[in-house]
């Protein structure tokens, strides 16, 4: 059992650093063919960042595929199923689509169309709903034409999910990183721990998402060099939905044996172990959340589905004092207590301090959104290792007490031209790293900007 997980893990690896290595490079590429648009009133960055982040991820896709086909534990996934090749073709077609939207802004109705048509692709060749397991009634099997209508449904609920949460640095990427790591416990035990195949394409593909992930989010962390654009988030949406179709509609549930009885009693009694086979439903229940309320928004004041606003809930996070930072994590916390509470209630369902860890977990992240002012502040043993905002001591001495008043101050009210140099009079000034064409990272909006605008035109200096 120990050889396909270093497998598994030299093929997520391989994925991350191909991923991080290609980044660099597309930055450069992105500002060059000028795939950076101008700022948009839902925005929350200030300066124009590029896009097209989704060409180093698919490259990290296609590495980690064939990476793994040429490993001796992960080979026959590629001979005896064909479901790699359909995730490869739905992937290409989708990622086409949104290297097109990065650079031109093709229309809603188009994208989604070309979601609907990379779905179908994977469809045609084997990668669909085959059954559905229904407690109380047992496992249904679909027609040809209603596996298919789910399957689409799936993906294109899943890419849009996705694409609605990337509004915030590293939030996107982080968050289907979570997602994939928890799948990927669930069905690596599927497979290893009860000896189902059809489990091993979903392992392989939530390995895969995972090091794309991880490799993308260095340089997607805030303040970003790089977003992952509609390449992005489609394509990590896609393979996400290809993991849920392929453990959903492949895994025959008698196969796993663990109840006796007839059908319907074991489908009834085996409801916890089928909740994670829902997992990238659960996992993105935040962002598919914000996308329906996004919907009933938008109808309600007769706006198009389609129409841009500042409603999500990141924005939300936002405006009532949360950092650009700490709405990224409590993100996280929410998609994380989610994801891996659903899958440690499949595996003891009967346990109650599951139960009561979960409800602990939810009222800490409650106090979190209820404390937006609040920002800790790191040992001294671990200053050097956190980022300054967290550190007490900055510079070489303590910040003198005008200084931090004026720090303080300075998340209250906007800062003006005149006064900001007089306010941060003998406060060190973090240093502003400039980019390709003096092209910064995003930067939130809020109480994290804290200098003026003389300030920063002065430190790219």
């Amino acid at each position: 059992m120990g050889q396909p997980v270093r497998d598994y893990l030299l093929t997520l690896c391989v994925t991350a650093a191909v991923t991080y290595l290609l980044t660099g490079p597309v930055r450069k590429f992105a500002i060059a063919v000028g795939a950076m648009p101008a700022i948009r009133a839902r925005d929350v960055h200030r300066e124009p960042t590029p896009r097209l982040g989704g060409i180093a991820m698919f490259g990290g896709l296609c590495a980690g595929l064939i990476v793994a086909a040429h490993l001796y534990n992960l080979d026959w996934v590629f001979k005896l199923s064909n479901e790699p090749r359909a995730l490869l073709s739905g992937a290409a077609l989708i990622w086409l689509i949104g290297v097109l939207d990065d650079k031109f802004e093709i229309d809603a109705l188009i994208k989604l169309g070309g979601q609907m048509i990379a779905a179908a692709v994977m469809v045609i060749q084997g990668l669909t709903i085959l059954w559905l397991p229904i407690p109380g009634v047992g496992t249904v099997a679909l027609t040809q034409w209603q596996g298919t209508l789910l399957t689409v449904a799936l993906v294109v609920i899943t890419i849009n999910a996705v694409n609605f949460v990337d509004g915030l640095d590293g939030l996107a990427a982080g968050m289907v990183c979570i997602a994939s790591a928890a799948f990927f416990l669930y069905t690596y035990r599927l497979w290893y721990g009860h000896m189902i195949e059809a489990a091993a394409p979903a392992t392989l593909f939530t390995a895969i998402l995972m090091g794309m992930c991880l490799g993308f989010l260095p340089h997607n962390m805030h303040p970003a060099r790089i977003f992952m654009g509609d390449s992005g988030s489609m394509l990590i949406g896609l393979v996400l939905a290809a993991g849920a179709i392929s453990v959903t509609g492949q895994v025959d549930p008698d196969t796993m044996k663990l109840f006796a009885g007839s059908e319907r009693e074991a489908t009834h009694a085996m409801l916890p172990v089928f909740i994670p086979l829902l997992l990238p439903l659960t996992i993105i229940a935040i962002p598919a959340a914000d996308l329906l309320l996004a919907i009933v928004r938008r109808t309600w004041n007769g706006q198009s589905p389609f129409a841009a606003d500042r409603g999500h809930l990141h924005h939300r996070l936002l405006e009532i004092g949360h950092s650009h930072s700490r709405s990224v994590l409590i993100m996280y916390f929410w998609s994380a207590l989610i994801a891996f509470g659903a899958v440690g209630y499949s595996v003891h369902s009967a346990s109650l301090w599951i139960v009561l860890v979960i409800m602990g977990l939810s009222a800490l992240g409650l106090v979190l959104l209820l404390m937006p002012r609040f920002t800790p502040h790191a040992p001294y043993w671990a200053e050097r290792f956190v980022p300054p905002r967290y550190r007490r001591h900055r510079g070489r001495g303590t910040m003198p007490e005008a200084a931090r008043s004026s720090a303080d101050g300075a998340q209250q009210r906007p800062l003006d031209t005149q006064m900001g140099r007089e306010e941060h009079e003998g406060q060190e000034r973090t240093p502003v790293v400039v980019g390709v064409s003096g092209v910064n990272g995003a930067t939130a909006i809020g109480p994290r900007s804290r200098f003026s605008d003389r300030d920063r035109a002065d430190s790219r200096r």
